[in-house]
């Protein structure tokens, strides 16, 4: 132990310890709140290594920043808007549940890396009033996996033929339809859009609710 303390400093160890705690609530907010409920793998993986990753830059942000000063805090200021920018600038739409749960890991990540003064008990507590909070919330959503689907029976659309038109997206899809949505119609080629939402035991795949999937997106 008195090893162990000469080669890796205190402040190294304690901050192995709120690495432990972030990397924990992370992973029971994504693993056993987001995943059984959206089956995204893509998802999972980005919320748990972009947590893993603001964690230490900004643990070593502050560290590096702690001998200047005066500029600590406009180092980390800097480093918050640069850190949640990323939220902003990316190149596909995110759902807005996927949105709040990366907002919800990163700002974890942030609290856990500057809780340096902070007891460990009262971290742990933060972390799990974040937990609960999140459990409640999951606990009232009910999420209803849909589909956009191009429809040729363009008579069916009719309010008065909702039923039929039902019956027959059951018939074709063998989805456990609940209830459709028509968009938008085009007259020339005698086509709508229609959004379907059905039931499912697995959830939402990575492909509900889009018309066009890019070719990299069938690789695993």
């Amino acid at each position: 132990m008195e090893y162990l303390q000469s080669v890796i400093s205190v402040d190294f160890l304690k901050m192995l310890v709120r690495f432990a705690i972030c990397v924990l609530t992370n992973w029971v907010i994504v693993a056993k709140l987001y995943y059984p409920k959206s089956r995204r793998r893509d998802f999972f993986f980005t919320f748990m290594l972009i947590g893993i990753a603001i964690f230490f830059i900004v643990f070593f942000m502050i560290f590096v920043l702690e001998d200047m000063k005066g500029k600590t805090g406009i180092g980390v200021g800097i480093g918050m808007f640069g850190i949640f920018s990323i939220m902003r600038y990316r190149t596909d739409a995110m759902p807005v549940r996927e949105m709040t749960y990366l907002f919800i890991v990163l700002c974890l990540s942030v609290v856990n890396a500057l809780a340096s003064t902070m007891p460990v008990i009262e971290l742990l507590l933060t972390n799990l009033i974040i937990i609960v909070s999140v459990w409640a919330c999951e606990k009232s959503l009910k999420v209803v996996p849909c589909k956009l689907i191009q429809y040729d029976r363009i008579e069916l659309i009719k309010p008065e033929r909702s039923e039929d038109l039902k019956a027959d997206l059951k018939a074709r899809t063998g989805l456990d339809i609940i209830k459709v949505e028509v968009g938008g119609l085009d007259m020339l080629r005698d086509m709508a859009v229609v959004k379907v939402y059905y039931r499912s035991d697995k959830g939402s795949n990575t492909i509900d609710g889009k018309m066009k999937i890019r070719q990299t997106e069938f690789t695993e």
